[in-house]
């Protein structure tokens, strides 16, 4: 439940004009960004604004105690508070911490001081009399419950407690007591960030910048969901780094931050986006666009297959996000362009050409989806026009004639894959046949009319015709024709043609081709060629060599 009707309104000025956002008690608000891209800076001017009303917790800040008891008396607690308070507004506290022990020592201080408080609430309550409403004072939980509730569903098996009424001790798996101070770095933290937002006055604004930072994910974002359940009557605003905690939060809000623009060393604007909660998206695509540039390429494989490497080079200054299957792919792109939420974000897609039709491919790329020209991504590495100028780079190292190299290399590799026609030319079939079944799929409609099912491919003309494609491209020393129509990749032909040309095996001569995108423009330009319109309508330029 809400107890304050406070609204902070966070200001933050872009490229063009000053633009705010409004957050209240029980709303939370991520803030994402590289490091570099002033996530710290906005955090301090946060702080700044909000004065009195905010509590920064920094990463940054001292996670050991200087001792398990208080160390210091009312009246300088509340001196260093105003100290604190006064140091967060400086632009310097977005890069060092001032007396980090002793705002350490000031979490310990309110934690020990909140338990005190509730017991002699209790106490005066029974001393006068006031049975029922020492009951509900013992019923309702104290900020150390609470953490102990909140170390518990963290996975910390630590339970702390105050003994003597000014030290707070700790027992673990039921051990015997002992100092906080010897908590291991990550329980000191959790226990510190907790302290600290269960301690705050309702209506405060908490700043949480990088929680993370000394924290494994299992255990900090069980840990801020359970913060955020406990202290509804507070805002949240949190620094992080870690993608998955927003998609962990799907109520909150996240602000993308891109870039800073400085005047000296203070941040004078920022380029950034906001994430509506709940936005009507699925937990991968969240998590693909908080972790991503406006531009996404969305593309088959994995992060540690072929095309994540090259598509980067091909591509920088765009987000590229491995989906596995071709199909995945079409979600992502559809999913993105079809939500209104996130009209900042433009995406497209690469898939395999895995012998599509041509009415096909025109079809997907009006819906930003395009097809590789060829059967798959190793065709972009063993291209003839590539495989040329790696061999006369690599000869040119070497010694040796890399044009004589190139041309036996592509022989050699037809000459390999040939034995293999058959099989190859079952699987590119095997695709055409499973689109063209799929495709005719009977309907609820047409089932309740009875119409009847019916569908006959000719399987062994589909084959034969296949191979016989592919002993005419053989025929006539067709590298590219045979890299369009089939996997290639289930051959040992990939690796001979990289002996060929001068490496030891096929990883060898993949890291050289990624090398001569990144060092030659004419080379990249070549290779972007191959994509039609999508280098132009990703607004990459054909010759621009990426950093």
């Amino acid at each position: 439940m809400i107890v304050s009707s406070m609204t902070f309104i966070l200001q933050i000025q872009n490229s063009t004009a000053q633009e705010t956002i409004s957050i209240s008690p029980g709303e939370t608000l991520f803030i994402l960004g590289a490091n570099g891209t002033g996530k710290s800076s906005l955090m301090q001017r946060f702080a700044s604004g909000a004065g009195g009303s905010a509590r920064r917790i920094s990463a940054s800040r001292q996670t050991w105690l200087q001792s398990s008891a208080l160390e210091f008396a009312p009246a300088q607690k509340l001196q260093f508070e105003q100290q604190a308070r006064s140091w967060d507004t400086q632009h310097q506290s977005r890069f060092m911490e001032q007396n980090a022990q002793i705002r350490s020592g000031l979490t310990l201080y309110d934690l020990i001081d909140a338990e005190n408080v509730d017991a002699r609430a209790i106490a005066t309550a029974m001393r006068a009399g006031d049975h029922e409403g020492a009951q509900a004072l013992a019923l309702k939980k104290a900020p150390i419950a609470k953490i102990n509730e909140l170390l518990g569903l963290s996975n910390i098996p630590i339970v702390i407690s105050v003994e003597g009424g000014d030290k707070l001790m700790a027992s673990k798996n039921g051990s015997a007591l002992y100092g906080a101070a010897e908590l291991s770095d990550g329980e000191r933290n959790a226990l510190l960030i907790g302290a600290d937002v269960l301690t705050s006055k309702p209506g405060t604004l908490l700043i949480i910048d990088e929680p993370e930072r000394h924290l494994h994910r299992s255990i900090i974002s069980p840990l801020l969901s359970q913060l955020f359940r406990f202290r509804h009557d507070c805002a949240f605003v949190v620094a992080t780094h870690d993608l998955m905690l927003p998609v962990d939060n799907p109520e909150a809000r996240v602000l993308l931050v891109r870039s800073c623009t400085y005047l000296g060393n203070i941040a004078q604007s920022w380029d950034f986006d906001l994430l509506p909660a709940n936005s009507d998206l699925d937990e991968g695509l969240k998590q693909d666009i908080v972790g991503a540039r406006r531009r996404i390429l969305f593309i088959e494989g994995e992060d540690s297959s072929l095309d994540k490497p090259i598509y980067g080079v091909l591509f920088p200054d765009v987000s590229v996000r491995s989906k596995g299957s071709s199909r995945a792919v079409e979600q992502s792109v559809h999913g993105i362009r079809s939500s209104e939420a996130i009209h900042w974000v433009k995406a497209w897609g690469i898939i395999d050409n895995d012998g599509r039709d041509a009415l096909t491919i025109s079809e997907l790329q009006l819906e930003g989806i395009f097809a590789l020209p060829f059967y798959s991504v190793e065709a972009i590495y063993y291209h003839p026009l590539i495989v040329e100028r790696v061999a006369k780079r690599h000869a040119s190292v070497t010694g040796g004639d890399g044009e004589i190299a190139a041309r036996q290399a592509l022989k050699s590799a037809i000459e390999t894959v040939s034995p293999h026609f058959s099989r190859l030319a079952a699987r590119s079939v095997e695709k055409s046949i499973r689109r063209e079944f799929f495709s005719h799929l009977p309907t609820v409609r047409s089932i309740q009319s009875r119409e009847p099912i019916s569908l006959q491919i000719d399987t062994d003309a589909a084959v034969t015709s296949e191979v016989d494609t592919l002993l005419a491209a053989k025929h006539d020393n067709d590298w590219l024709c045979i890299l369009t129509r089939c996997p290639v990749r289930e051959t040992p032909a990939l690796d001979v043609l990289a002996r060929e040309v001068g490496f030891q095996n096929r990883h060898q001569y993949e890291s050289a081709v990624l090398q001569l995108l990144r060092e030659d423009d004419s080379a990249l330009s070549e290779a972007r060629s191959f994509f039609g319109t999508l280098p132009a309508e990703l607004g990459v330029t054909m010759g621009a060599v990426p950093n």
